[in-house]
């Protein structure tokens, strides 16, 4: 089959300092790999050099441009219906875990439709931990996704997860939220469309330098809690009663 076998999408936002060594190892790993791979950063309105890092790789990394700054979810939903690969893998800019867990996350989905990376299981390794406080409103935030949203996953937020190219396309063409909770919703979706998600341990180490705000993100994020599970059970009810 022409074109890649795996798409990669990178979400970046002001990354110029992480992008290169990240792309750097992504590259050399993807040389190893025996299939062919697309790389593809999908920069969110940066200030910084972010875009010039990304295509200096070029042709091998294609750059998408979000035009302004839009979130987190609407990058990855925008590289997931650029990318042309037959399974799409979305990993964050500071590589938090390594690009070799991919295999982890490959073998299962030759059972799933899905395959998402977990800090939260007892075989993950995880090697450097976010401070006490970001990992206690962790456990609260799982808390309530799976009392509204998404019951079953530990870890809902990890940035490394892997689908069917016809199921990311499905399901980012349906999502809305275009902050950090998209996970949740893109799950949700998966859940109600009856999609096998597998939860796979993997190696994960913290960045200090995360964007996500411990204050602001996180009131939005329960916020897009709340969006998720009203929004799209409304549209369901509305499809059913038409």
């Amino acid at each position: 089959m022409n074109g890649p076998f795996l798409s990669i999408v990178v979400p970046a936002y002001n990354e110029a300092e992480r992008l290169g060594p990240t792309l750097e190892r992504i590259l050399a790993w993807s040389e190893t790999l025996g299939r062919p791979a697309e790389i593809l950063v999908v920069d969110d309105g940066s200030k910084d050099a972010t875009c010039a890092v990304a295509e200096g790789y070029a042709p091998r990394v294609r750059l998408v441009r979000n035009g302004r700054n839009r979130g987190k979810g609407f990058s990855v939903r925008h590289g997931v219906l650029e990318a042309t690969g037959q399974q799409i893998l979305f990993t964050d800019a500071d590589l938090s875990t390594p690009i070799a867990d991919y295999a982890l996350l490959a073998r299962a989905l030759e059972t799933h439709d899905i395959a998402i990376g977990s800090r939260a299981l007892r075989d993950s390794n995880v090697t450097r931990h976010q401070p006490a406080y970001r990992e206690a409103m962790g456990r609260v935030f799982n808390g309530v996704v799976q009392g509204l949203a998404v019951r079953g996953i530990r870890d809902t937020q990890c940035g490394f997860k892997l689908f069917r190219a016809d199921v990311a396309k499905a399901l980012f063409g349906q999502a809305t939220i275009e902050g950090f909770a998209f996970d949740v919703e893109v799950l949700f979706l998966a859940r109600r469309a009856g999609y096998r998600i597998a939860e796979v341990p993997i190696t994960w180490e913290n960045d200090d330098r995360t964007r996500v705000h411990a204050l602001y993100d996180s009131a939005r994020m329960f916020r897009d809690l709340v969006t998720i599970r009203y929004r799209h059970s409304f549209l369901n009810k509305s499809r059913r009663t038409s």
